[in-house]
């Protein structure tokens, strides 16, 4: 039965994580220093979401596709994607500056690394004073003046900096060169790949007590080596019990709502999924032409919900404060 589906984050242990995250779940591991990374929605086979509801307790996001294929996802996004959810879910809590790092595209994954490449969204929350990412070069580059910049420990003079503030909204096209900076917490929305080329890793060592590996050769053949600045942090402002697009890209549209009272919202135009993740206090949603299957279900901060692509009208109860990413695809 189709009805909609919450998922058990998957808690992930990094060197830079921080502790913020780590408060929203009760399930932290023990032997976890810290929790860099919470995915809450992932179709990725070594980190593969569960259903924590329902009748589909238990079943992962790839469970679901292969019984439901196009009821899940829409006709038009089974069509492309077959039964690989498209998207990837996540929170990155970092205390620590992350790697200096470059995602490929589509046509070089799929040839090199038989994966889709990865775009991504980056929506900033609550942060540290002085949180901010880096973005960009400030100049144009090239393998000799980057190789030489690794080998002295310069490669980071040469990324644009920008502060941010909770409510920015931040852009990632493959192949554009980024990190964050240390104090830093975003909701992430990208493309279902787990494909990161480290340049720069500041000579940290992993779990294993070993440098952690570059993939230098691979992101030279990925990166984009203009200082075109296009691309730059902004700010969006939320509106009361209205959706705010965030970003429409061919890969994923991002909507930012901010309910203070019942909404609802009608997704008979969409052929798509549409998914959730609560990053502000907490809320009830409901699927109203949902059958057979109790279609209500509770979300707090740091959860995600998937509504099938056939449940077109749902209703949101907020509990207090509340805010919402609204995650679908458009082709």
């Amino acid at each position: 039965m189709l009805y909609p589906f919450k998922f058990k984050a998957q808690l992930l242990h990094k060197i830079w994580g921080g502790h913020t995250i780590e408060k929203w779940y009760d399930y932290v591991p023990d032997d976890y220093e810290n929790v860099g990374e919470a995915w809450v929605m992932s179709d990725v086979q070594k980190f593969p979401t569960e259903v924590v509801n329902g009748s589909h307790a238990g079943d992962t996001l790839q469970d679901l596709l292969e019984v439901y294929m196009d009821e899940l996802v829409g006709e038009k996004v089974y069509d492309v994607f077959g039964n690989h959810f498209p998207l990837l879910l996540k929170f990155i809590d970092a205390i620590d500056d992350l790697s200096i790092q470059v995602h490929p595209d589509d046509d070089y994954a799929l040839e090199y690394e038989n994966s889709l490449g990865k775009t991504e969204m980056w929506y900033v929350l609550p942060p540290d004073e002085e949180a901010a990412i880096c973005l960009g070069w400030t100049q144009d580059m090239n393998p000799s003046l980057i190789h030489s910049a690794i080998q002295d420990g310069t490669l980071a003079r040469y990324l644009r900096e920008y502060k941010v503030h909770a409510g920015d909204v931040i852009y990632i096209p493959a192949g554009t060169i980024h990190s964050t900076k240390r104090n830093t917490l975003v909701a992430e929305i990208q493309e279902n790949s787990d494909l990161t080329y480290r340049l720069y890793d500041y000579n940290r060592v992993g779990n294993d007590g070993k440098m952690r590996p570059l993939q230098l050769d691979k992101a030279l053949q990925v990166v984009n080596f203009s200082s075109d600045n296009s691309v730059s942090p902004q700010h969006i402002t939320p509106v009361p019990d209205g959706a705010v697009n965030l970003r429409k890209t061919p890969y994923f549209t991002a909507n930012l709502l901010t309910p203070t009272r019942v909404i609802q919202r009608d997704y008979a135009p969409l052929d798509s999924f549409v998914a959730f993740m609560c990053i502000k206090g907490a809320c009830q949603l409901r699927a109203l032409d949902c059958e057979n299957e109790d279609g209500t279900v509770s979300m707090r901060c740091g959860e995600a919900v998937l509504v099938p692509a056939t449940l077109n009208d749902i209703r949101i109860e907020p509990q207090g404060e509340c805010q919402l990413l609204e995650i679908y695809i458009e082709l």
